[in-house]
Formats: C-alpha cells, structure tokens, sequence
C-alpha cells in the first residue's frame, strides 16, 4: 500500500480486507452481497485506502458481511468486536429459524447458570 495514504486510510483498508477474508469471500461476492450498491472496484479501493468509505458503505458491507458494525470498518472503536468463534456463532444464530436461535439461546443460558453455581 502507498505509504503516502492517510494512515487511517490504511486501517480501514486493512480492517474491510480482513473482515472480507474471513469470510471467504472475493471482492466480487462482497459487492454482490451489497446488492451490487458497492462494485468490487469501489471495495478494491476502499481496501487499498485509496478511498475513504462513507458511512453509508460501511454500512452496507457491514449488512452484507453480518457479523461487524460500520463503526468497526471505519476504526471508530479500539478493539476487534468479535473472535472467529463469536463470528461464526452470531452467523449461525442469524441463518437459523427461530426454533435453532431459541436453542442456542437455552445452550448459552444453562452455561451461564452452570458458572455461576
């Protein structure tokens, strides 16, 4: 990357990659994710931190990804959000109809409870 670019530039480009990656997914399946609002190019761009994303592309990656927040994308907060793990749970959670979500649901609470006593 240019190291002429705003460094912020730099980690939100560095930031949508890796979000983009552990999903597994190409630029083109993103953009296809975000209804095709935001082109592979645009993405390819705001990677590079040749551009800076908008709010409202944040949020449309942020959508089309499920499992981060356009605050996180744009490096408005001072921690990664989620593990891996906790990624691939709220994916989980989110595909599932409302009798797998009430499952994990009673699964975590009984881990809960189970701690606590």
């Amino acid at each position: 990357m240019n190291e002429q670019l705003p460094p912020l530039n730099r980690r939100i480009g560095d930031r949508l990659r890796s979000a983009r990656q552990a999903h597994g997914l190409s630029l083109s399946q993103l953009s296809a994710r975000t209804g095709g609002t935001l082109t592979k190019s645009r993405i390819s761009n705001y990677e590079q931190g040749i551009r800076r994303i908008s709010i409202e592309a944040a949020q449309a990656i942020a959508t089309a990804l499920g499992s981060v927040t356009a605050a996180h994308l744009m490096c408005l907060d001072d921690e990664e959000l989620l593990t891996e793990d906790e990624q691939r749970l709220v994916q989980h959670f989110r595909r599932s109809d409302r009798r797998g979500q009430q499952m994990i649901l009673d699964v975590a609470n009984s881990q809960l409870v189970t701690k606590q006593h």
